[in-house]
């Protein structure tokens, strides 16, 4: 059974942060932290700003991407704004209110220490970012401009009009190329993680394969970074780039890193909704839009297939400002996610298929003018328009819920490492700070935070235990057997000469989570996924196709190893819906709810973190639980209304 030791420092909440650093973690010498080389598996937002931190520091740092540079990381896709409790619109926002909408947000499922942390060094992640030339929003005379979100009632996101995540992306990557540029840190682009190097239970490498060469590369290092982003492209379907995978955590997983509460993924609600099963991926249209935004559905079904402007205002249910009026259209996404999954199961959904709901700027033009809103959201206008051929300032946008985000992760201690020491995992990858929901605009408020602020102080915590020089060479005998199950796995999928390609396989796993372990899950439905899954794996080990060989760029062969993973990675995330019998945030059992429809917590039996622990090839994993202690905040219903 896995040790999972949380290490939250004592003391008042507003204090562990200070206190930790100054009293209780060890330090390593400038001297010797050039003796210490760190692998930082990639480069978004966590990776690139943890890689050029730690560089900065003095650590030697290599830094891989599967990319053919950073600037391709996911991390560049968010568009809306990033998180931070400065308070500069005087609404009355404070560090303590971003801790505890982030802690509400997440449906009281997230680590209380991580959360007021992640709440403390937000206000110091604009000023870095300002440093760095970030062209964030102005008001007139100058002064940094806010917008809402969900799941607030204050104005603290900072924003780039829809290209927040690139311009962040480019601040980081700036940082992250400077150091490269003095030698501190080494850029390794095409090389993608494939298995982690495990040495005296510690993490002391990775093996890699390159993806222009097909080579297979060791790499040792004295400690491991994984910033390698969420799993949900395990949908298939998702608002994920389709490069974006889980491979990196999983072969951790499988080398004995616990994967907390995999189940807490996150459906976003304004998402352009599918519109045919050749499509690759779906594409989200920012929360922003939401503060001007208003949605809303025919009170009469009847009226559906009507054009809007056909529909009179008294025949609309704009039902997010009915049912939550303290925070309307900026309910949070898992509630507004599920409220218009309602609106459709009742069917009063709208366009191909009734799955879709209206979001409507009529009402916001007529006050701000269109070129008013024409200058907040233009480029997200843009998107819409290239991808529908319709013009929403015309006629409303249609969107619907869909795969965005996964909340669970590998699981990390206060230091942000795994149960594994040496291997430390940031931003998406790991679980700690957004519980079963994550708040909007407080991803790329964590990646930074976990880069820039955490990492550099909680590493040295470990590495001060490492001799300097001490760590292994590639010829260690942990290397050779990384390296042989990396080539095993491609091999056998090389070997496979089956008749379908991978493509068709994603999207069949895909479907199969989507309908039983997607917005809604019931007991029945994840037992048959469970059913499902493993029948479907051993059928693509047996008949999917791949061409090519590995001794070259063979993008089948990437793409099947990917799905691979996914295969494994999807039964864990139904046993865990399925071990988790209450509805929370994200998660939601449809055998435990109010009358309403809300979510209905167990925090006596399910107040607790979920990490599980591999026990083998055709074994079920071990459940482990790390204990959800609120000292200083009270677990209570969530309510928006």
């Amino acid at each position: 059974m896995a040790k999972l030791e949380s290490k939250i420092p004592t003391g008042p909440l507003a204090d562990k942060w200070s206190t930790y650093k100054s009293e209780a973690l060890k330090l390593v010498n400038p001297a010797n932290k050039r003796k210490y080389e760190v692998i930082v598996v990639g480069a978004g937002l966590a990776g690139a700003s943890a890689a050029a931190t730690l560089a900065e520091l003095g650590y030697k740092v290599k830094c891989f991407v599967f990319h053919d540079t950073p600037r391709r990381a996911h991390s560049i896709a968010a568009q809306g704004g990033i998180n931070a409790a400065k308070n500069y619109q005087n609404d009355g926002d404070s560090v303590h209110r971003l801790y505890y909408d982030t802690i509400k947000g997440g449906d009281y499922r997230s680590r209380e220490a991580n959360v007021h942390r992640l709440a403390e060094v937000s206000v110091n992640i604009i000023d870095q970012c300002v440093a760095q030339g970030v062209p964030f929003a102005r008001e007139y005379g100058g002064l940094l401009a806010n917008r809402s979100f969900g799941g607030a009632q204050v104005s603290r996101t900072f924003y780039a009009r829809g290209q927040t995540g690139q311009q962040l992306l480019l601040g980081a990557y700036s940082a992250l190329m400077k150091e490269a540029g003095r030698g501190a840190v080494e850029v390794h682009p095409f090389e993608e993680m494939s298995d982690l190097v495990v040495i005296d239970g510690q993490a002391k490498g990775i093996i890699t394969r390159n993806l222009v060469s097909g080579e297979i590369r060791r790499w040792s290092a004295d400690a491991v970074i994984l910033a390698t982003g969420g799993y949900g492209n395990v949908f298939n379907l998702s608002t994920y780039a389709r490069g974006s995978n889980a491979t990196a955590a999983w072969r951790a997983y499988k080398r004995g890193a616990c994967f907390a509460n995999p189940c807490f993924t996150q459906i976003h609600p304004t998402c352009i909704p599918v519109s045919g099963d050749y499509q690759s991926k779906l594409t989200l249209m920012s929360e922003s839009l939401r503060n001007d935004g208003r949605i809303w559905v025919p009170k009469n079904a009847a009226d559906c297939d009507k054009p809007a402007s056909q529909i009179p205002e008294e025949a609309r249910d704009y039902y997010l400002e009915r049912i939550y009026p303290s925070f309307g259209n900026l309910a949070p996404r898992d509630v507004s996610s599920r409220a218009a999954m309602r609106m459709c199961d009742e069917g009063r959904g709208v366009g191909p298929g009734k799955r879709g709901v209206y979001l409507d700027f009529a009402d916001a033009i007529q006050r701000l003018t269109e070129d008013g809103v024409r200058e907040r959201y233009g480029n997200l206008f843009d998107i819409y328009h290239e991808i529908t051929n319709e013009n929403a300032y015309k006629q409303p946008m249609r969107i619907y819920p869909a795969v965005h985000y996964t909340m669970g992760g590998l699981w990390v201690d206060y230091n942000l490492m795994s149960n594994v020491p040496g291997l430390f995992v940031l931003g998406e990858a790991n679980f700690s700070d957004h519980g079963a929901n994550r708040l909007g605009a407080s991803a790329l408020m964590q990646g930074l935070a976990d880069g820039y602020f955490v990492i550099p102080y909680t590493i040295g915590n470990y590495l001060a235990t490492q001799k300097p020089g001490s760590r292994p060479k590639t010829d260690a005998t942990e290397f050779a057997q990384a390296e042989q199950n990396v080539r095993g796995i491609n091999d056998r999928l090389l070997g496979a000469n089956g008749k379908e390609p991978v493509s068709h396989f994603h999207k069949r796993l895909g479907l199969i989570m989507w309908e039983n372990c997607g917005m809604a899950r019931t007991k029945e439905s994840l037992q048959k996924a469970i059913k499902l899954i493993p029948e479907l794996r051993a059928e693509y080990w047996q008949n999917v196709r791949v061409p090519g060989s590995g001794a070259t760029l063979n993008q089948s062969l990437e793409n099947a190893s990917r799905v691979a993973d996914y295969m494994e990675l999807s039964e864990l995330m139904c046993r865990d819906a399925l071990a988790r019998e209450e509805s929370c945030g994200g998660h939601f059992r449809e055998e435990y709810q109010y009358p309403d429809g809300e979510c209905k917590r167990d925090d006596a039996n399910f107040g607790h973190v979920a990490a599980w622990e591999y026990q083998g090839d055709g074994k079920d994993p071990l459940r482990n639980v790390e204990p959800l202690n609120y000292e200083f905040t009270q677990m209570s219903v969530r309510s928006y209304k």
